[in-house]
């Protein structure tokens, strides 16, 4: 499951968290909370950001044309 988690400190700092995303995705799909929380002072990427993205499987059923 996709996640972000924004953690907010007694201070009012904010951490984003995102997981379940594997590779470049996660920065992605996180962007538009960054730009709309403030500058970014920290970034510490997880082994996801290194991984490959699972192919994606698409099953479509067909049925002939009617006549």
């Amino acid at each position: 499951m996709k996640t972000i988690a924004i953690i907010v400190s007694p201070t009012g700092e904010t951490q984003l968290e995102t997981k379940g995303y594997a590779g470049e995705s996660c920065r992605d799909a996180s962007r538009w909370l960054e730009q709309a929380l403030g500058q970014v002072t920290r970034d510490e990427p997880t082994a996801e950001l290194y991984q490959t993205a699972p192919p994606v499987r698409l099953f479509h059923e067909l049925k002939p044309p009617e006549a």
